[in-house]
């Protein structure tokens, strides 16, 4: 796809401002959902863990759907705009729920809200050169954590005043005016040829990518969600008050570092950033393992927020130049599909293991699969392409 560098960055900008806007509506809710559905509407920690892993499943097999369909029929943007109005809507259902099981199909509406991720993901690819291609992966994940560290900022400051479903009425708009956003500014590119792509199939994976999508299921399979991390820092003995401002902390880093950690595999390589983005995990595994000191749960959350800023966007960088020309989103969305459908098991095992056996068991489970991810890594060689 030809653009000029002008029209690349403001697309790529629109996109970044549309991240903003849905992360800010996502994290009013992320800092209270733990409590939210364990202390109001009851849940234990398995429940907890099995909508959490649901919802990452969902949103592996959305993306999967959305990139395949849109390779095939060579179209983005719908995807884009109408994943944003199902986040939008999912947050007014999450609102009027009274039992846990009520929150199911309002979690499927939301993850499913996740279709817009490959299809913008393989436009920002196409736009992009090796050269700058980190950079703007960098920025909008940089966008989408400086949006949920003011979704944070608005959730601690209103949760006591609005309550909980209020705030989650009020989280419902920023999503909204971001599908409008897509729907009115982003411009479809014309597709220049007029041949059918039947779709990806593994054939179509080298060796080289088919080992990366398998060590990162591995260590997705460990990487538990965030939920664990705020439940164990309320039971090492902070207040309910005080977690989601841990939260905050975690999402200032991510905020902060996503651009440099981008920027930075433009200029050593996508592999040695990442190499540093499971050495951080491996940190937080360690730190909460052994000590239940508030000042080393406090460095739990910033270490991780650096893992998530080394992590993502560059995830999405190396998949995007280690797949085929033709099959980018569904390269995107099969990258997605692998994690999620890791991070139900993930997030169902932790649970149980937390309930059943002890609240580190989880921590040790994540530690040996990164380092068997880590180890795999050494393997993987870098796309040569220049674009």
């Amino acid at each position: 796809m030809s653009m000029e560098p002008k029209e690349t960055k403001k697309t790529v900008r629109i996109f970044a401002l549309a991240s903003f806007l849905n992360d800010l509506g996502s994290d009013i809710i992320y800092p209270i959902w733990p409590m939210f559905v364990t202390s109001v509407l009851g849940a234990n920690m398995a429940v907890l863990g099995l909508l959490d892993g649901l919802g990452e499943a969902l949103v592996s097999l959305s993306q999967a759907a959305s990139g395949y369909v849109s390779d095939r029929i060579r179209k983005r943007k719908v995807f884009v705009w109408i994943g944003y109005l199902c986040g939008g809507a999912s947050r007014i259902g999450y609102s009027i729920s009274g039992i846990w099981q009520h929150l199911i199909p309002f979690r499927i509406l939301d993850r499913a809200g996740k279709i817009r991720s490959a299809p913008r993901d393989a436009i920002v690819a196409d736009i992009s050169t090796k050269e700058n291609r980190g950079y703007n992966f960098g920025l909008l994940r940089a966008m989408d954590n400086f949006g949920a560290v003011c979704g944070i900022v608005v959730s601690i400051v209103f949760l006591n005043i609005l309550g909980y479903r209020k705030l989650f009425l009020l989280a419902a708009i920023p999503s909204l005016i971001g599908a409008l956003i897509i729907f009115l500014f982003i411009k479809e590119q014309k597709v220049s040829d007029t041949k059918i792509y039947k779709g990806l199939t593994v054939k179509h994976l080298d060796r080289n990518f088919r080992l990366f999508l398998f060590l990162n299921a591995i260590f997705a399979l460990g990487s538990f969600s965030y939920s664990f991390l705020l439940i164990y820092a309320k039971k090492c003995g902070f207040s309910i008050a005080a977690v989601p401002v841990l939260y905050l902390l975690f999402t200032i880093f991510a905020a902060i570092f996503s651009l440099p950690f981008g920027r930075l595999s433009d200029r050593i390589g996508r592999k040695a950033v990442l190499v540093v983005a499971y050495s951080l995990w491996i940190a937080v595994c360690l730190i909460a393992i052994f000590s239940k000191a508030h000042t080393a749960i406090v460095l739990v959350f910033v270490l991780y927020g650096l893992h998530k800023a080394a992590l993502e966007p560059v995830q999405k960088t190396f998949v995007s130049e280690l797949a085929p020309q033709d099959y980018k989103a569904s390269s995107l969305g099969a990258f997605q599909m692998v994690i999620g459908l890791s991070a139900l098991p993930a997030s169902l095992i932790a649970g149980l293991l937390w309930d059943k056996v002890s609240i580190v068991s989880p921590f040790y489970l994540s530690l040996t699969l990164t380092i068997i991810s880590l180890i795999f890594l050494i393997f993987v060689k870098e796309a040569k392409t220049k674009k």
